[in-house]
């Protein structure tokens, strides 16, 4: 029987090789993990999201699996991975799992056997096709989201293969049943392990359109309107839900990547049965252009709010929307979204912003070192990225020039291994995350921002989040509340309010350096202030970045 126990969740994103060493050869692993859960139940966790430990070959990061139904070897056993997730567990704490399903890795053998055999019974798993011109020309003019054309041509053939991602990730073609078929017997592998759900990654382009025809459009990424929710989309995330989901106590929350609102209400609606929750990325677009986190603007608090109000609204009484500001595809958040990255009010302005995404209806992902305030890295030169995605735009700067005036500062900004730097853990070498050199260099103010050092101050965001957590779990104001922008139009004071038959909370903050005079204080004497990030609260005034909440039960 499914309880949708997610409700009342706090996730916590763990990103393997970069949470902790556990054997000294700088890549973060299973007992590295192990060894770190009492650290997420003091902070109040009950569940994990675990970014993928599947055996791969690693183009990027995992996100390329060539056995789903084995480990990673730098990251443990099948044994190792077991015993995470007892011990997890035993503390209370669910997990939920990366699903890569849209692509599997160009490793895997049922790609090796497709692209070696034309009469292979797994040809027809992927999107093989004969180049044009005898194979001169791919297929189509679709375009890769990690830049460069999206086919790649088999080595001694015509023929090429699809691959929205990196050349070594070729698509999956969802339209075979017995592609489809193979994805349930996945997910009841782990299921019956006792895994709790799935992180659905681009779960939203598993369904292509047929034919697949050239994009005239002027919109540089050719393609993106066959695919990015295809025909059978709704079809084949039912069937899953049907076949396998609606047998187990899980939870699903989809990567829905340039969703619009209609569409994620689709997918969540719990009368559909089809996904439990969406991460949409309104949020995180809101200091870009077009959904293009390169083409960098300034930041609006109203705009933020828009966001918020939008898909709040939209999924009252429909389905559950996730809450997050972070993850390991996002830079980090400590100097976005209006806060400030270093100085005295570094950790205040982050205080101010965990309550205000923390406290909606919706379940709460913190991502990995976005509890002790982690920063982005000053990356000095591209030889020190990792990522595959930051290389491919380089080298797409290197050759066109005439781009780099404008993406070199998006780039060190914005590139996914900000997220990436191994967690600091305290102020010893590569702190404490390893004995040896990382994989990923460490950020180079660990020996002011680390865990050790956060959990030691009793006023740190590390115990802000503490806090917040321990009030969110069981709020049935928070759970079943309606939201309402109180100051939709004030660019500096965010205040909102759930409202629901058990009582309303008030979320009242000052996202500037200065303080600020507030239309809505005083409040009424019947609200209580159950939290805030300031020593001090002046009957009409938000000091700089304050935060209040207040909670009035009924």
């Amino acid at each position: 029987m499914r309880t949708k126990w997610y409700k009342d969740a706090v996730v916590y994103q763990i990103y393997p090789r970069s949470f902790c060493d556990s054997n000294g050869d700088g890549f973060g692993d299973i007992q590295g993990i192990i060894s770190k859960l009492d650290y997420l139940k003091d902070l109040g966790i009950n569940c994990v999201w675990l970014s993928p430990v599947y055996d791969s070959p690693q183009e990027d990061n995992g996100y390329d699996i060539s056995n789903y139904k084995d480990i990673y070897p730098p990251f443990g056993t099948l044994k190792d991975f077991k015993q995470m997730l007892d011990e997890m567990h035993k503390r209370g704490i669910r997990l939920i799992m990366d699903l890569v399903v849209n692509h599997t890795s160009s490793q895997h053998p049922w790609f090796k056997d497709a692209i070696s055999n034309p009469n292979s019974p797994y040809r027809d798993y992927y999107f093989i096709q004969k180049g044009k011109k005898n194979g001169k020309r791919p297929p189509n003019n679709w375009t890769s989201l990690f830049t460069g054309p999206a086919w790649e041509r088999i080595k001694g053939t015509d023929d090429y293969y699809l691959h929205l991602f990196a050349k070594g990730q070729p698509d999956l073609n969802w339209d075979n049943p017995k592609v489809r078929e193979e994805v349930k017997d996945i997910l009841r592998f782990w299921l019956d392990m006792g895994v709790d759900g799935f992180r659905c990654d681009v779960i939203t382009l598993i369904s292509k359109e047929q034919p697949m025809k050239n994009d005239y459009s002027l919109f540089p990424l050719k393609g993106l309107n066959q695919y990015r929710y295809g025909p059978h989309l709704d079809e084949y995330l039912h069937e899953l839900y049907a076949d396998v989901y609606s047998h187990y106590d899980t939870m699903t929350v989809g990567e829905t990547v340039m969703t619009s609102v209609e569409q994620g209400k689709k997918l969540v609606n719990e009368n559909e049965e089809k996904l439990d929750m969406i991460f949409n990325f309104d949020n995180t677009d809101v200091d870009n252009h077009f959904g293009v986190k390169y083409f960098l603007k300034k930041f609006k608090l109203t705009n933020l709010k828009k966001v918020y109000s939008k898909w709040q609204h939209a999924l009252y009484g429909t389905g559950w929307n996730s809450l997050f500001i972070e993850n390991h595809d996002q830079r980090r958040s400590s100097g976005r979204f209006g806060t400030v990255s270093e100085g005295p009010l570094k950790e205040k302005s982050a205080k101010a912003l965990a309550a205000t995404y923390f406290l909606m209806r919706g379940t709460p992902f913190i991502y990995e070192g976005q509890e002790i305030g982690m920063t982005n890295h000053n990356f000095k030169s591209i030889d020190e990225y990792q990522d595959i995605e930051a290389k491919n735009i380089y080298n797409l700067m290197e050759k066109y020039k005439i781009l780099k005036p404008f993406l070199s500062k998006a780039f060190r900004d914005t590139n996914r291994d900000n997220a990436r730097t191994p967690m600091q853990w305290d102020d010893s070498e590569y702190a404490g995350f390893s004995k040896v050199k990382p994989w990923l260099k460490v950020n180079d103010n660990y020996k002011e921002i680390n865990a050790k050092k956060a959990i030691e101050d009793s006023n740190s965001l590390y115990h802000f989040y503490q806090k917040l957590i321990k009030y969110r779990i069981g709020n049935k104001i928070l759970k079943d509340g309606e939201y309402s922008d109180l100051l939709p139009n004030n660019n500096k004071i965010y205040a909102s309010k759930m409202s629901s038959d058990d009582g309303e909370i008030l979320v009242i903050a000052n996202f500037t350096s200065k303080k600020q005079k507030c239309k809505l204080l005083p409040v009424d004497a019947k609200y209580k202030l159950v939290l805030t990030n300031e020593d001090r609260n002046e009957e009409n005034y938000l000091y700089e970045y304050e935060v209040r909440v207040y909670e009035y039960k009924k």
